[in-house]
């Protein structure tokens, strides 16, 4: 989709452009405008293509929430200036990639291809379709304007037909609203006709809530080995959509470090809890049988750790380094051997998860950080995309469900009937983050930057902080528990009570931003915390490189992921 035509003739097409009205041009779907509803809920628009901004500010005005997507720099910068009245969020992204709008996590009401289709090569299409039919919302719109036409500008113009976009929407389960006949084209043109067709998501048109439910509900277990799996890539989905390795060919490939170190963090407070004989909670059906990933020369070298000392971004050295290394690579023979096998599709060849060795054979290391070039030397992890969008979108109804069941299995286990463990226990054991236990390292860089004599202030109001302050989650705890470096900023105790479990709003942010890249320049000084610092960012925030050492980068990654967060969770704004 990205032609250097459109940068070098941006002027002119943005006046060609605007001296057409939003109305007049989109007349033939008026009955599928999005439109707030009855409880005042914003739709979101993407457009792509959005070349001068003139669709883009009508749905802004209209109130809805508009992502632009537009890979010509000189259209874009056209496009921003004539949308600065309104908030709009404006991405340099290309078709069929769309990397940056995937990243975000959102899923849209509406989605705008006006006068793009012919752009795209029909080698192209299939790939391109499927990627914006995984982009809508249940019952989400998506509208593509059909040119009729050559060009005689020099433009590359592949032929369309709104049958083809049928055929691609009966195997996305589209559903096709509307088709229009030809009509003459608004600038005039003889030569060139245009055609709307209007498709609608009814559901999530996958199946994958209903494969996962079936995983969580009515597969058969032994063990809670399933449930561990599917809660760790919920866990990943949610908190880190920056791990992605690879995504192509409707695959996901995730770093197999990542997926053994959340299987061995959620199982560290289930099996390290005393109950006076070094068991555990049991976590299968047969007494006799121990864990395949519980070995004396790895995970029981590990006992002296929490659970969040495992973390992104920490150091491992001398034996911890060793027992850990050894720690992950039992649980992913074990992760193989056991859930990915055994969760499958249908014939049991028809498995749901892949698991690739990397391509250089890696050597044990004497020390490491628990970075992203540390977690992929162990292989890839891979899932279809559809089954990954699905756990990212819906982790926050899916990962009760995994609980409950989790608690449901090792209740009726012999052992754990046999000690009578209470139902809060269960639960404690199956928490994924302690949260006063990371807030305290921020609490203690405020005292040692004091001590040194150094002000700080709030990142919201510059508000001198007193001996009493707070340490606010960004991004609420409540509803994306992440503790990173970067989501953890000070503030008064005014502030954060009053903000509670919201985001701020986007001029709130970038009034802040100063001060937010003041105080993590303040606070994270060396190189061992910038180390820690930047690898947590890149692993959670969308859109950023894997070698990313620049604080300007983090905190646009994180505006994004505030917009993904309130979209997905419908999290209301400070």
């Amino acid at each position: 989709m990205k032609d250097c035509f459109y940068h070098n003739n941006a002027s002119r097409l943005a006046r060609d452009y605007q001296t057409l009205a939003f109305e007049h041009v989109h007349s033939s779907w008026k009955r599928f405008w999005p439109v707030s509803d009855d409880i005042g809920k914003q739709p979101c628009v993407l457009d792509i293509g959005a070349g001068s901004g003139r669709d883009a500010l009508w749905f802004a005005e209209n109130g809805c929430e508009v992502y632009a997507v537009e890979p010509a720099e000189a259209l874009r910068d056209i496009g921003k200036q004539h949308t600065q009245s309104q908030e709009v969020v404006w991405l340099d992204d290309n078709l069929p990639e769309l990397k940056k709008v995937i990243s975000l996590g959102i899923r849209f009401d509406v989605i705008l291809l006006s006068a793009v289709w012919m752009h795209i090569s029909p080698s192209d299409r299939e790939r391109t379709f499927r990627k914006l039919s995984n982009l809508l919302a249940p019952n989400g719109k998506l509208i593509i304007t059909l040119r009729h036409g050559d060009f005689d500008d020099g433009r590359k113009n592949h032929g369309v037909s709104a049958e083809e976009i049928e055929q691609l929407a009966k195997k996305r389960a589209l559903h096709v609203c509307l088709k229009t006949e030809l009509n003459n084209d608004a600038m005039g043109r003889s030569s060139v006709q245009w055609q709307t067709v209007v498709l609608n998501l009814p559901d999530d048109g996958t199946g994958d809530l209903t494969k996962v439910r079936h995983i969580i509900v009515n597969d058969s277990k032994s063990a809670t080995y399933k449930l561990a799996l599917l809660r760790t890539l919920l866990r990943i989905a949610d908190a880190h959509p920056g791990a992605v390795l690879d995504r192509t060919d409707g695959k996901v490939a995730l770093p197999q470090g990542l997926v053994a170190l959340y299987w061995v963090r959620q199982f560290k407070r289930l099996l390290d809890i005393d109950f006076g004989d070094s068991i555990g909670i049991q976590q299968n059906s047969n007494t006799n049988r121990g864990l395949g990933f519980v070995k004396d020369e790895g995970w029981r070298k590990l006992t002296h750790l929490t659970a969040d000392d495992l973390a992104i971004g920490a150091l491992f050295t001398g034996d911890d380094a060793k027992a850990l290394q050894k720690t992950i690579s039992d649980s992913l023979a074990t992760i193989k051997s056991g859930p990915v096998t055994f969760i499958y599709q249908g014939t049991k060849d028809n498995r749901l998860f892949e698991m690739v060795k990397a391509s250089k054979q890696r050597k044990p290391l004497s020390s490491f950080f628990i970075d992203s070039e540390f977690l992929a030397s162990f292989g890839s992890f891979i899932l279809d995309e559809s089954l990954w969008d699905c756990l990212r979108l819906y982790s926050s109804w899916i990962e009760p469900l995994v609980v409950n069941q989790w608690v449901s299995e090792m209740k009726r286990y012999e052992s754990n009937r046999a000690r009578d463990i209470d139902l809060q226990t269960y639960h404690n054991c199956l928490i994924w983050v302690d949260e006063k236990h990371d807030t305290r390292v921020i609490r203690k860089k405020v005292d040692t930057l004091r001590d040194c004599g150094t002000e700080i202030q709030s990142v919201w109001s510059g508000t001198k902080l007193r001996k009493e302050f707070h340490v606010d989650h960004c991004l609420p705890f409540a509803y994306w528990p992440n503790n990173d470096r970067w989501n953890l900023l000070p503030t008064t105790t005014g502030e954060n009570l009053s903000k509670s479990d919201r985001v701020p709003k986007s001029h709130r942010l970038s009034e802040s931003r100063e001060r937010i890249m003041e105080w993590w320049q303040l606070a994270w000084q060396t190189e061992q915390e910038q180390t820690r610092f930047f690898d947590e960012a890149v692993l959670s925030l969308p859109n950023l490189p894997p070698q990313c050492r620049n604080f300007e980068d983090v905190f646009e990654a994180m505006g994004l992921q505030i917009k993904g967060v309130k979209s997905r969770l419908l999290v209301g704004e400070w």
